[in-house]
């Protein structure tokens, strides 16, 4: 049978327990095209690919799956791959002890493996998406950019129809990103096809052919990327007009001098003439937000992480709360400093996963619940609520898993984790990081509100529309190095290049 789609997911329903994920979804993607899967976090875009990928089997959800015109049935991940289709997951799955070889060829065998063929293999596919690598070299060694592409190399050699890429670009720099674009686009020329999921509407616009919009479980629209606009995409998805991407900035509380560094350098332990940081001197007011622009790799991670505590390597300054000298060795004295840290991944160092909202949200305020070792829930459990509600965080209770709430809820999470214990310090490390736009706002206007509790607050971001749009000033770090400082009212996007250069 001949069809117009490579794929189509026709009338998908899937349930979870009071609550319905996907509700009569419908998918089509063309031969030889790139389809985007944009929508809010929470509108099913990961739970429909669970499906296509086999994560979730038939049997728990309805609807029909057509490769090529004839239906399929997935139990497993294994007949999705079957198929030919693959999925690369925003969390690369790879071995890092293992070769860059041994990552693209190996399967589940009992059979010996001859390791030249095994060489031979990987580099046929290496090749073919441009990683110039050797073979034999550990997965480790080399950056995240380059380990995407040994996660698309080892989806084509198991001949992949269908590629699947979830946030692909959320940890890449812009050379990185660059070299994925041209490589869809030759996979496309090739008659692979995929689907590119991405809350980066500028990356949307580019490299999609189509585009379809989900929205509260529902298919909201499919249409061809020559009739979207970046501001009719982003109504589609949150289905009203949202004619201003950032609040209004506010004021700045005071010019009381809150926060001060001093003299900051990191060094690799043992190697003192290797600087991480280099003479880093700053200054955050009561009610600002600093924040804080510069390539990846100038710094910025192990800047902030320096100042709470958590940093490898040899740290010699100065840092000064309201004033006092401060010595923070240790997350514990940043967070008795008045500091609270959202961090970079969430997921990795940010939440228990497997523990409740109101275990991740209590769990920095333990003390203020805790009476001769036994923790009063009835008062913790009302606090939580209370500030849950004020936060906007969409859990069907305290008692929900953090795992099981979208990107966005889970970083609404971790602030009220903060606001829960009282920071007058707020580090925010990439806060809207794989949210979408209609998220990102309401955690702008978070900011906000503790910017009018007189709360301050030090925002590192990669994205430069974001660092114009909330900072007050802006610091500029290059390789280690503060470049310069702007006005945060006056900034342009040129003037931050121009010091980054």
């Amino acid at each position: 049978m001949n069809s117009k789609y490579i794929l189509e997911m026709n009338h998908i329903t899937k349930l979870f327990p009071g609550v319905k994920a996907l509700d009569d979804v419908l998918l089509q993607l063309r031969p030889h095209t790139v389809l985007g899967v944009v929508g809010e976090n929470g509108a099913g875009k990961s739970t429909l690919m669970k499906i296509l990928s086999g994560v979730y089997p038939c049997g728990e959800y309805t609807g029909e799956i057509r490769i090529d015109g004839k239906p399929r049935i997935f139990h497993n991940v294994a007949d999705s791959e079957a198929a030919g289709i693959s999925i690369i997951y925003q969390e690369l799955m790879l071995f890092p002890e293992l070769s860059i070889a041994e990552n693209i060829t190996l399967r589940t065998s009992s059979r010996l493996i001859n390791q030249d063929d095994m060489y031979a293999e990987a580099a046929k596919w290496m090749q073919l998406v441009g990683l110039e690598e050797n073979p034999e070299l550990a997965v480790k060694h080399i950056g995240v950019g380059k380990q995407q592409l040994v996660e698309i190399a080892k989806a084509l050699s198991l001949n992949t129809k269908i590629l699947i890429l979830d946030e692909p670009t959320s940890a890449l720099t812009k050379k990185d990103v660059d070299h994925l674009h041209q490589l869809i686009d030759n996979l496309r020329s090739q008659g692979v096809s995929c689907i590119y999921i991405s809350h980066k509407l500028e990356e949307i616009l580019q490299i999609c052919d189509d585009v379809t919009i989900l929205r509260d479980g529902k298919t909201i629209d499919t249409r061809p990327i020559a009739e979207l606009d970046e501001q009719t995409i982003i109504s589609l998805m949150v289905g009203r007009n949202m004619a201003n991407r950032f609040p209004p900035k506010l004021p700045s509380v005071s010019q009381e001098i809150v926060f001060e560094v001093k003299n900051l350098n990191l060094t690799k332990a043992g190697s003192p003439e290797q600087y991480i940081l280099k003479d880093i001197n700053f200054q955050l007011y009561r009610g600002e937000i600093l924040g804080i622009a510069g390539l990846m790799g100038a710094g910025r991670t192990e800047l902030v992480n320096s100042i709470f505590g958590d940093f490898k390597g040899d740290l010699t300054g100065e840092i000064l709360v309201d004033g006092k000298p401060v010595k923070i060795q240790h997350p514990k004295h940043a967070i008795q400093a008045g500091l609270g840290l959202c961090t970079e991944d969430r997921k990795f160092n940010g939440l228990n996963l497997i523990e409740s909202v109101e275990k991740n949200v209590v769990i920095a305020s333990i003390d203020r619940y805790t009476k001769w070792g036994v923790v009063d829930r009835n008062t913790s459990a009302a606090d939580v609520k209370a500030l849950i509600q004020k936060t906007n965080v969409k859990a069907p209770s305290i008692e929900t898993l953090a795992m099981n709430l979208s990107g966005g809820n889970q970083q609404k999470v971790v602030i009220s984790k903060w606001m829960m214990l009282g920071a007058r310090i707020m580090i925010f490390d990439e806060p809207t990081r794989g949210i979408d736009v209609g998220t990102k706002y309401e955690i702008y206007c978070l900011m906000n509100e503790l910017k009018k509790q007189g709360v301050s607050i030090i925002m590192v971001s990669s994205e430069m529309p974001e660092i114009l749009g909330v900072s007050d000033r802006i610091v500029i770090l290059n390789q280690g190095v503060i470049s310069g400082e702007l006005d945060g009212n006056d900034a342009t996007e040129v003037a931050i290049m121009e010091k980054l250069i």
